[in-house]
């Protein structure tokens, strides 16, 4: 049984700028419990349990939902061989961040079925979140019990998958995956496709390490953009072959993005989410000193991929950014013995990707404060079967709120990271815009730098069947 923290309490927001995907008005917002009940102009309530906010001034937008992040991994696996942080210490760094629901990858254990791995981290995120979770069980082997378990997982509100394409594994069972993606469109799941492909991943490893290439400056060498493109390629043509949506996670490249576009004017249901790694750095970053604490699957690109892709968080053709927040301590990405063969990928983003698009993005007018909206919460919550529960501040929606002052200018430092990292990547980057208050289901979970919410405070959304 779910907890409820805030069951009797009531909310009034006074005199923020509301900013919807699609409207914005400067209204006052009235929550009881945990759901929005009221959106209206100078609202009054006789209400003696009632917490009122001072929004004026201020922008509310809907709580993030960051569909992609590895905040667990198998009970099975050595905690030096993978990220650092917890669902309770993600939660912090994403609550900071302004993001208020996550999408977990779940990394399944040896032989164990999605729904158990789903069974799982469940029990995790009882114990452990603060924001919302929802779960995207990961997919290794797809054998005939697996495919027709789809329909299930389906039925109990669990409506996507997550699989990986630079392995071996997916080459030998191509078949079986097409498969398992045609079970999953027909039973409402949406397919997540990490597009990289194996052989020339592994052909260009070789050569670079046969050569004496093998450290990490030559990472983006090691995994060039048409490994991403002839995987994104091969996910394109099972989409048109089955039918079932497929969402491409983390794309990095103009040419990858170019083939999607093709695709989406096919009107084939493929959907596309970038980081914001490829959207604020770029490759030569590998040939620094450290620069190996920047390394991430698939590699930082050029300039012309950045243009790229935020021209395509403009056009519409990219749908999401999402963090693929995997921490690891410096120390660990600095290891002497990591190189092409041994990586360790990911880095700590979760408290930093909105404000940091906000500041980029709207306040140097690449984007739209709609399309902000859109890109961080509202296009998520559509595609994986949370909308209008989450993603849009309505009456009947969630009180997912992220209370943000668009003048509150302040650098990235270390020391303010919630995340066990210890650092970020983006140390000393200058950023105007950030949440100075952050509500979760009615709740005020973050204020000004401090974490309110508890631990275990945070549910399992069960989602809608995907219908494209």
């Amino acid at each position: 049984m779910f907890k409820n923290y805030n069951q009797n309490k009531s909310v009034l927001i006074q005199g923020g700028l509301i900013v919807n995907a699609e409207s914005q008005a400067k209204q006052d917002i009235l929550i009881r419990g945990e759901k929005i009940v009221e959106i209206n102009s100078q609202l009054k309530t006789g209400d003696r349990n009632l917490t009122t906010i001072d929004a004026h001034g201020m922008i509310i937008f809907p709580g993030g939902v960051d569909p992609h992040v590895h905040l667990t991994y198998p009970d099975s696996a050595h905690d030096s061989e993978h990220w650092v942080d917890d669902l309770t210490r993600g939660s912090h760094a994403a609550l900071a961040g302004g993001i208020t629901t996550m999408g977990n990858i779940s990394f399944p254990e040896l032989g164990e079925s999605p729904l158990d791995t789903i069974r799982r981290d469940a029990f995790k995120v009882e114990k452990e979140a603060i924001c919302d979770i929802f779960i995207h069980p990961v997919i290794f082997y797809p054998t005939d019990i697996v495919i027709h378990q789809l329909p299930k997982l389906a039925n109990l509100g669990h409506t996507s998958i997550k699989i990986f394409m630079p392995s071996l594994e997916y080459d030998q069972q191509s078949y079986a995956f097409t498969r398992l993606i045609k079970m999953a469109g027909d039973s409402g799941i949406l397919t997540m496709m990490h597009c990289e492909d194996f052989s020339i991943i592994s052909m260009r490893t070789h050569q670079l390490t046969a050569n004496g290439c093998s450290s990490l400056k030559y990472y983006a060498e090691s995994r060039p953009v048409i490994s991403e493109l002839v995987a994104v390629q091969r996910a394109i043509a099972v989409c048109e072959t089955t039918g079932s949506p497929i969402y491409i996670v983390h794309l990095s490249s103009r040419r990858a993005l170019e083939a999607c576009i093709v695709a989406q004017k096919k009107s084939l249901p493929i959907y596309v989410e970038t980081r914001p790694i490829y959207l604020h750095l770029t490759q030569e970053k590998y040939l620094n000193p450290d620069g190996a604490i920047y390394v991430g699957q698939p590699p930082l690109r050029s300039h012309k991929d950045v243009k790229a892709l935020w021209h395509g968080l403009k056009a519409g053709s990219i749908q999401t950014v999402a963090t693929d927040h995997a921490p690891w301590k410096r120390d660990q990405k600095l290891d002497p013995s990591l190189n092409l063969n041994k990586l360790r990928p990911g880095v700590n983003n979760l408290q930093v990707m909105l404000p940091m698009l906000y500041s980029e993005g709207v306040l140097k007018e690449k984007i739209s404060n709609h399309k902000f909206v859109e890109l961080t919460s509202t296009n998520a919550a559509k595609l994986f079967g949370l909308y209008p529960r989450k993603g849009i501040i309505a009456v009947g929606s969630d009180a997912d709120l992220a209370i943000w002052n668009p003048k509150l200018h302040k650098p990235i430092k270390n020391k303010d990271i919630f995340s066990r990292a210890g650092f970020s990547i983006y140390q000393d980057w200058e950023v105007t815009g950030w949440p100075i208050l952050v509500l979760r289901r009615g709740e005020i979970v973050y204020q000004h730098g401090r974490i309110l919410g508890e631990p275990g405070s945070g549910q399992i959304v069960f989602r809608n069947k995907c219908d494209f």
